[in-house]
């Protein structure tokens, strides 16, 4: 039996919005570059899959003992936190080896102040944040952060941070690095992170808090996030920051803008994450209307995209009609709607990111029900975003997103990592 099953595709509102935001960065480079660059790695050995990005940690004369460390990405946190060690006192040989160790943030400080004021978590297992004495006599800084695995809250005391990566040209990564310096970055002890997939030790928040990546890097590059996440852990998607050109092998004289269509973002008062308009669902050329005002989240944590009962109810529906002559299958949690894909069957489906193969005889629907007070309605999620090219252009206010690059004949995993001096 041969079957089409049609791309869902997310029919998008249009409203205008901006972000304003200001920080201190520094490069050390040789040829002109146009953003900066890093490898993104999906981790499948967490309770859900995740992605992270590479980030230098430490910077020393010698690149063989430069530090890296894997940051879960976030674009929804409202800062930077990672494992390591804040010291009121940094002399020589009171760091761990291969440890970071950090100045603290006194709570006398406008950081301090400033960060706690700025984001707020309700969530009753955040403890009180209270002032703490570190040795050196230096007043500590806690604040809470909510781990993006398992959702629960703990603490990290703010710290200066110092993190590196590499310029680009948008082609390869450039014999160069670019400083950026958060003002509002927290360590966390080592056990605030055993439910994250192994090596990765840190969450770097690209949200639009004053206090994210984003705040951070944009001088002198524009303020545009560009987001390739790869559909296998075996090779590496990529994360540019700044203005294209943006290349992908072997199409090495197309810039994967070109493929951009864009929708306004959207500001949401109690979050500083990324949202979107969203009119109506088309499944198979029929359109399944939305409530007007539904509110759209854009998720880097959540592994599939979740809808509230109503609208996913009506989603099934359709789906069931279009895909009336596939045997179903037990549903496979968490999802509702699996079918049958043994005997043979051959199935054409012009996107991988509408079906989840769960076995080889099972396939499912990823999409989630989200449950009838779901808030917001739908949050898209990670599964929805592999192998498709993301700009959130925070300048503009605007979400680009291309279609499946597995139709270009390409993928996130083919930029070209390979260092060169050449512009």
């Amino acid at each position: 039996m041969h079957l089409l099953l049609l791309l869902i595709i997310f029919v998008l509102a249009f409203t205008s919005n901006e972000h304003e935001a200001t920080a201190d960065a520094s490069v050390d480079y040789f040829p002109p570059y146009s953003s900066i660059v890093v490898p993104v790695t999906k981790h499948t050995d967490a309770s859900k899959p995740l992605y992270s990005v590479q980030i230098m940690t430490q910077w020393l004369s010698d690149y063989e003992q430069h530090m890296y460390t894997n940051f879960l990405i976030d674009i929804d946190a409202p800062f930077i936190w990672h494992d390591c060690i804040v010291q009121g006192n940094m002399n020589p040989g009171r760091c761990p080896a291969n440890t970071v160790c950090t100045y603290p943030v006194s709570c006398d400080e406008d950081q301090c102040t400033n960060i706690r004021t700025t984001y707020s978590y309700e969530d009753p297992s955040c403890s009180p944040e209270t002032n703490t004495t570190l040795p050196g006599v230096v007043c500590g800084c806690p604040v809470n952060v909510v781990n993006p695995v398992t959702g629960t809250c703990g603490q990290g005391l703010l710290s200066f941070e110092e993190l590196y990566v590499n310029v680009s040209d948008g082609r390869n990564p450039l014999i160069g690095i670019y400083g950026f310096y958060p003002h509002g970055a927290a360590c966390v002890p080592s056990s605030s992170l055993a439910s994250f997939p192994a090596n990765v030790s840190g969450v770097m928040a690209f949200s639009t808090s004053p206090y994210a990546a984003p705040s951070l890097l944009y001088q002198p590059l524009e303020k545009t996030l560009a987001l390739c996440l790869p559909s296998n852990s075996s090779a590496q998607g990529v994360l540019f920051f700044g203005t294209g050109p943006y290349y992908l092998l072997p199409q090495t004289g197309v810039d994967l803008s070109s493929y951009l269509v864009y929708t306004p973002l959207l500001k949401h008062p109690d979050s500083f994450g990324y949202y979107i308009g969203v009119d109506s669902i088309v499944i198979k050329k029929r359109s399944i209307g939305i409530p007007a005002n539904t509110t759209t989240k854009l998720s880097t944590t959540d592994p599939y995209t979740i809808l509230r009962s109503d609208i996913y109810n009506s989603v099934v529906r359709r789906f069931l009609i279009v895909t009336k002559r596939i045997p179903p299958a037990k549903p496979v949690a968490p999802f509702g709607l699996c079918f049958s894909t043994k005997d043979g069957k051959k199935w054409t489906i012009s996107t991988s990111n509408s079906i989840k193969q769960i076995t080889k005889d099972v396939a499912c629907l990823a999409f989630v029900d989200g449950g009838a007070t779901s808030e917001p309605a739908v949050v898209i999620g990670t599964f929805q975003f592999e192998d498709n090219f993301l700009v959130f252009d925070l300048k503009k206010s605007t979400f680009g997103f291309s279609s499946s690059l597995l139709s270009k004949k390409t993928s996130c995993s083919n930029f070209n990592f390979t260092r060169t001096n050449t512009p």
